[in-house]
């Protein structure tokens, strides 16, 4: 039987749990499919070291991210294109995009008894405007002397939703191909004269392993989670690279590259010259609003800043980004965006 003490605490813990629950911190996020496997492991270790802030990230393509931010129904966005004009007047030019690594789309592939294809940018141009639809078309067997290529309808597969993955892939075919450029052209979302289209980074992922003869573009960390085939690309020196984490620092690492940083924190990666460069690779970004009145409170704010700071911090979030086939910062990146993420404010006055 319950004594009149027991009762009483039982009636104090009913009546704190629900302070208790209140008091959590709540940050949500969505966007980008190619940042969502860092994204999860970022919020399961922060949350170990600040269990009282509930942080929610969904990936739902950079499309996705970029609206809802913009509609503030979420409190920061991922996204690997950087804002369009149109998109920062949406956002009262108060957009502030964070870097939060680098990393590489890869040309997955179905394609039996090939496990080392190489491919160049122009020949994977015509493969996704329709000029080349047969795996032992002569442009591609030029590029793999001696492989017994079959002839295989060439299955391309793309991204169905808005997504930074296929702004990053366009742009650089449009930046190797002019015949793609004026035929399809670059963006978040394009029509694609020929093939299969998918959700997310997932799902291409998924369609080309259920479809024989098919290519697409994914993430590299969808490729080597799922053990799927990926060519090897050719880069602007005329080296054929396979992505890794480190090929894709070389990107980051090239002259041009550190010299637009000195301006802005959003450029881009792809087609950097440099003998171990890989060429399809980018920036994928955190944005928020540099004044985050979009959240609900000061103390929001002041969580949603630090779980920023941590997340491009070279001890932070940045030490996990090599485990997962990231490309993590180079210091003096995270070094100018934790001077940004300090310039942050709450209703116009200074997070402290």
């Amino acid at each position: 039987m319950m004594t009149r003490m027991t009762r009483m605490f039982a009636l104090a813990a009913m009546a704190v749990a629900p302070a208790i629950a209140s008091a959590d911190i709540r940050l949500q996020g969505e966007g980008s499919t190619f940042i969502n496997p860092l994204a999860q492991r970022w919020v399961t270790e922060y949350q170990k070291l600040h269990p009282d802030v509930l942080i929610d990230y969904r990936g739902t393509g950079s499309g996705a991210g970029i609206k809802a931010v913009t509609n503030k129904t979420v409190d920061f966005a991922g996204t690997d294109a950087p804002l369009s004009k149109k998109e920062t007047a949406a956002m009262n030019d108060k957009a502030l995009h964070l870097p939060a690594a680098a990393g590489a789309v890869v040309m997955a592939y179905n394609l039996n008894g090939v496990s080392d294809l190489k491919l160049s940018g122009e020949v994977i141009a015509d493969i996704f405007a329709g000029k080349i639809t047969k795996w032992n078309d002569s442009r591609i067997a030029a590029l793999n002397n001696g492989v017994n290529l079959p002839d295989t309808t060439i299955a391309p597969c793309y991204r169905s939703d808005g997504s930074g993955t296929t702004f990053i892939f366009t742009h650089y075919l449009s930046a190797v191909s002019s015949n793609f450029e004026q035929s399809v052209g670059s963006g978040k979302q394009v029509a694609f004269p020929l093939g299969q289209g998918a959700k997310g980074n997932d799902g291409v992922t998924a369609a080309v392993k259920q479809t024989p003869g098919a290519i697409g573009y994914i993430e590299l960390n969808y490729a080597l989670q799922n053990k799927i085939d990926f060519a090897q690309v050719q880069n602007a020196n005329g080296k054929f690279i396979k992505a890794t984490p480190a090929a894709v620092t070389a990107a980051a690492n090239s002259g041009a590259v550190q010299d637009k940083l000195k301006d802005s924190l959003a450029v881009s990666l792809w087609n950097q010259p440099g003998d171990d460069v890989y060429p399809i690779c980018s920036f994928t970004y955190l944005l928020v609003y540099s004044d985050l009145s979009n959240v609900k409170s000061a103390e929001q704010a002041k969580a949603l800043a630090n779980f920023l700071a941590w997340a491009v911090s070279q001890d932070g979030g940045q030490k996990i980004c090599n485990e997962l086939d990231y490309a993590a910062l180079a210091a003096p990146v995270s070094a100018k965006e934790a001077e940004a993420i300090g310039k942050l404010t709450y209703k116009g006055q200074p997070l402290k």
